[in-house]
Protein backbone atom coordinates (compact mmCIF):
# COMPACT_ATOMS: atom_id res chain seq x y z
CA UNK A 1 0.00 0.00 0.00
CA UNK A 2 1.04 3.41 -0.34
CA UNK A 3 -0.21 7.06 0.57
CA UNK A 4 0.83 10.05 -0.94
CA UNK A 5 0.83 13.73 -0.08
CA UNK A 6 -3.07 15.18 -0.07
CA UNK A 7 -4.41 11.98 -0.18
CA UNK A 8 -6.70 10.03 2.32
CA UNK A 9 -6.59 6.39 2.37
CA UNK A 10 -8.38 4.02 3.91
CA UNK A 11 -7.80 0.57 4.89
CA UNK A 12 -11.03 -1.37 5.90
CA UNK A 13 -11.78 -4.91 7.16
CA UNK A 14 -13.48 -7.58 9.17
CA UNK A 15 -12.21 -7.18 12.51
CA UNK A 16 -8.92 -9.80 13.08
CA UNK A 17 -8.26 -8.93 9.27
CA UNK A 18 -4.79 -7.13 10.42
CA UNK A 19 -5.14 -3.85 9.90
CA UNK A 20 -4.05 -2.67 13.31
CA UNK A 21 -1.10 -4.46 13.22
CA UNK A 22 -0.02 -3.21 9.61
CA UNK A 23 -0.41 0.42 11.47
CA UNK A 24 1.89 -0.28 14.47
CA UNK A 25 4.33 -2.15 11.44
CA UNK A 26 4.18 1.79 9.87
CA UNK A 27 4.43 3.35 12.85
CA UNK A 28 7.47 1.46 14.16
CA UNK A 29 5.85 0.13 17.28
CA UNK A 30 6.42 -3.70 15.73
CA UNK A 31 9.44 -5.12 13.78
CA UNK A 32 7.59 -6.61 10.54
CA UNK A 33 9.08 -10.34 9.77
CA UNK A 34 9.16 -9.52 6.44
CA UNK A 35 8.74 -6.89 3.93
CA UNK A 36 9.86 -3.31 3.89
CA UNK A 37 8.55 0.33 4.71
CA UNK A 38 9.41 2.97 3.21
CA UNK A 39 9.01 6.60 3.78
CA UNK A 40 10.49 9.78 1.49
CA UNK A 41 12.83 8.12 -0.33
CA UNK A 42 14.19 6.00 2.83
CA UNK A 43 13.82 2.23 4.24
CA UNK A 44 12.50 2.77 8.09
CA UNK A 45 11.94 -0.89 8.53
CA UNK A 46 12.27 -1.72 12.26
CA UNK A 47 12.98 1.84 13.33
CA UNK A 48 11.23 2.54 16.65
CA UNK A 49 8.71 5.11 17.21
CA UNK A 50 10.09 7.63 18.74
CA UNK A 51 12.81 8.25 15.79
CA UNK A 52 10.08 8.42 13.17
CA UNK A 53 7.91 11.29 14.83
CA UNK A 54 10.90 13.00 14.46
CA UNK A 55 10.55 12.37 10.76
CA UNK A 56 7.05 13.48 10.36
CA UNK A 57 4.79 10.78 10.96
CA UNK A 58 2.17 10.66 13.76
CA UNK A 59 0.07 7.86 14.86
CA UNK A 60 -3.50 7.88 16.66
CA UNK A 61 -3.74 5.07 18.07
CA UNK A 62 -7.03 2.75 18.53
CA UNK A 63 -8.65 3.54 21.99
CA UNK A 64 -7.61 7.21 21.71
CA UNK A 65 -4.30 6.86 24.43
CA UNK A 66 -5.17 10.20 26.33
CA UNK A 67 -3.22 10.61 29.47
CA UNK A 68 -6.26 10.90 31.65
CA UNK A 69 -4.55 12.70 34.52
CA UNK A 70 -2.52 15.37 32.72
CA UNK A 71 -4.77 18.64 31.81
CA UNK A 72 -5.74 19.13 27.80
CA UNK A 73 -2.71 21.42 27.96
CA UNK A 74 -0.59 19.25 29.40
CA UNK A 75 -1.80 16.42 26.53
CA UNK A 76 -0.67 18.46 23.79
CA UNK A 77 2.16 19.57 25.28
CA UNK A 78 3.65 15.79 25.08
CA UNK A 79 2.42 15.67 21.25
CA UNK A 80 5.69 18.60 21.53
CA UNK A 81 8.26 16.39 23.11
CA UNK A 82 10.32 15.34 19.83
CA UNK A 83 10.30 19.80 19.04
CA UNK A 84 12.62 21.81 20.58
CA UNK A 85 12.02 23.57 24.48
CA UNK A 86 9.66 26.28 24.97
CA UNK A 87 7.46 25.42 21.15
CA UNK A 88 4.14 26.70 22.00
CA UNK A 89 1.17 24.59 20.94
CA UNK A 90 0.30 25.18 16.79
CA UNK A 91 -2.53 27.77 17.12
CA UNK A 92 -4.15 26.12 13.98
CA UNK A 93 -4.84 23.30 16.59
CA UNK A 94 -7.68 25.11 18.12
CA UNK A 95 -8.83 26.07 15.19
CA UNK A 96 -9.57 22.45 13.98
CA UNK A 97 -10.57 21.78 17.76
CA UNK A 98 -12.15 24.85 19.06
CA UNK A 99 -13.65 22.76 21.85
CA UNK A 100 -9.77 21.82 23.26
CA UNK A 101 -9.44 25.42 24.17
CA UNK A 102 -12.08 25.90 26.05
CA UNK A 103 -10.53 22.87 28.38
CA UNK A 104 -7.26 23.81 28.51
CA UNK A 105 -7.24 23.56 32.20
CA UNK A 106 -9.33 20.06 32.53
CA UNK A 107 -7.90 16.84 32.72
CA UNK A 108 -8.30 14.13 29.61
CA UNK A 109 -9.49 11.50 31.82
CA UNK A 110 -12.85 13.86 32.54
CA UNK A 111 -13.42 14.76 28.63
CA UNK A 112 -16.23 13.03 26.82
CA UNK A 113 -15.35 10.13 24.18
CA UNK A 114 -15.79 12.54 21.22
CA UNK A 115 -13.50 15.15 23.15
CA UNK A 116 -11.25 12.84 24.08
CA UNK A 117 -10.66 11.27 19.87
CA UNK A 118 -10.51 15.39 19.27
CA UNK A 119 -7.78 15.77 21.92
CA UNK A 120 -5.83 12.38 20.63
CA UNK A 121 -5.62 14.21 17.19
CA UNK A 122 -4.48 17.04 17.94
CA UNK A 123 -1.71 15.88 19.95
CA UNK A 124 -0.60 13.85 17.47
CA UNK A 125 -0.65 17.05 15.23
CA UNK A 126 1.59 18.73 17.62
CA UNK A 127 4.62 17.52 15.95
CA UNK A 128 3.40 18.70 12.51
CA UNK A 129 3.77 15.52 10.36
CA UNK A 130 3.69 15.05 6.74
CA UNK A 131 2.03 11.43 7.39
CA UNK A 132 -0.70 11.16 10.09
CA UNK A 133 -2.19 7.53 10.51
CA UNK A 134 -5.55 6.95 12.20
CA UNK A 135 -7.18 4.04 14.10
CA UNK A 136 -10.71 3.68 14.50
CA UNK A 137 -11.03 7.26 14.88
CA UNK A 138 -14.59 6.80 15.10
CA UNK A 139 -15.01 4.51 17.58
CA UNK A 140 -17.78 4.85 20.02
CA UNK A 141 -17.95 8.81 19.27
CA UNK A 142 -21.17 10.93 18.97
CA UNK A 143 -22.37 11.59 15.47
CA UNK A 144 -21.80 15.40 15.50
CA UNK A 145 -18.40 14.91 16.36
CA UNK A 146 -17.60 12.05 13.59
CA UNK A 147 -18.90 14.86 11.54
CA UNK A 148 -16.17 17.77 12.57
CA UNK A 149 -13.87 14.63 12.95
CA UNK A 150 -14.32 14.09 8.93
CA UNK A 151 -14.51 17.47 8.35
CA UNK A 152 -10.82 18.18 9.84
CA UNK A 153 -9.19 15.42 8.13
CA UNK A 154 -10.27 16.37 4.66
CA UNK A 155 -8.96 19.61 5.75
CA UNK A 156 -5.70 18.49 6.79
CA UNK A 157 -5.61 16.39 3.81
CA UNK A 158 -5.86 19.08 1.10
CA UNK A 159 -3.59 21.49 3.33
CA UNK A 160 -2.07 20.49 6.14
CA UNK A 161 -1.57 22.81 9.26
CA UNK A 162 0.85 25.30 7.10
CA UNK A 163 -1.09 25.18 3.36
CA UNK A 164 1.02 21.86 2.44
CA UNK A 165 -0.64 18.54 1.94
CA UNK A 166 -0.52 16.01 4.32
CA UNK A 167 -1.27 12.04 3.80
CA UNK A 168 -3.36 10.39 5.77
CA UNK A 169 -3.95 6.56 6.43
CA UNK A 170 -7.09 5.81 7.93
CA UNK A 171 -8.39 2.49 9.34
CA UNK A 172 -11.92 2.84 10.23
CA UNK A 173 -14.08 0.09 10.96
CA UNK A 174 -17.36 2.70 9.99
CA UNK A 175 -18.04 1.99 6.46
CA UNK A 176 -20.14 5.36 5.53
CA UNK A 177 -17.20 7.37 7.12
CA UNK A 178 -14.71 5.43 4.97
CA UNK A 179 -16.28 6.03 1.58
CA UNK A 180 -17.17 9.83 2.29
CA UNK A 181 -13.76 10.57 2.92
CA UNK A 182 -11.74 8.30 0.93
CA UNK A 183 -9.58 8.97 -2.35
CA UNK A 184 -8.69 5.46 -2.57
CA UNK A 185 -9.53 2.26 -0.73
CA UNK A 186 -7.91 -0.84 0.53
CA UNK A 187 -9.95 -3.74 1.69
CA UNK A 188 -7.77 -6.40 4.24
CA UNK A 189 -8.00 -10.13 4.87
CA UNK A 190 -6.17 -12.34 6.78
CA UNK A 191 -3.36 -9.60 6.63
CA UNK A 192 -3.31 -9.02 2.87
CA UNK A 193 -4.72 -6.82 0.56
CA UNK A 194 -7.85 -8.25 -1.37
CA UNK A 195 -9.31 -5.72 -2.76
CA UNK A 196 -8.23 -1.53 -3.74
CA UNK A 197 -9.34 0.96 -6.12
CA UNK A 198 -10.73 4.59 -5.85
CA UNK A 199 -12.73 5.87 -3.20
CA UNK A 200 -15.68 7.10 -5.12
CA UNK A 201 -15.91 3.70 -6.75
CA UNK A 202 -16.62 2.37 -3.71
CA UNK A 203 -20.57 1.63 -3.75
CA UNK A 204 -20.45 0.36 -7.47
CA UNK A 205 -17.43 -2.54 -6.65
CA UNK A 206 -19.45 -3.70 -3.55
CA UNK A 207 -16.95 -2.96 -1.30
CA UNK A 208 -19.85 -2.75 1.51
CA UNK A 209 -20.76 -6.53 1.18
CA UNK A 210 -16.51 -7.36 0.66
CA UNK A 211 -15.63 -6.08 3.88
CA UNK A 212 -19.09 -7.50 5.65
CA UNK A 213 -17.79 -11.58 4.70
Amino acid sequence: LDVAPGELVALIGANGAGKTTTLKALAGMLKPAAGSVRYADADITGVPSHRLIRQGIALVPEGRGVFSRLTVQENLQMGLATRPAGTPVPPQLFELFPVLQQMLGRRGGDLSGGQQQQLAIARALASKPRLLILDEPTEGIQPNIIKDIGRVLRQLADRGLDGEPMAILLVEQYYDFAEALADRYLVMERGEVIASGPGSEMAEKGVRQLVAI
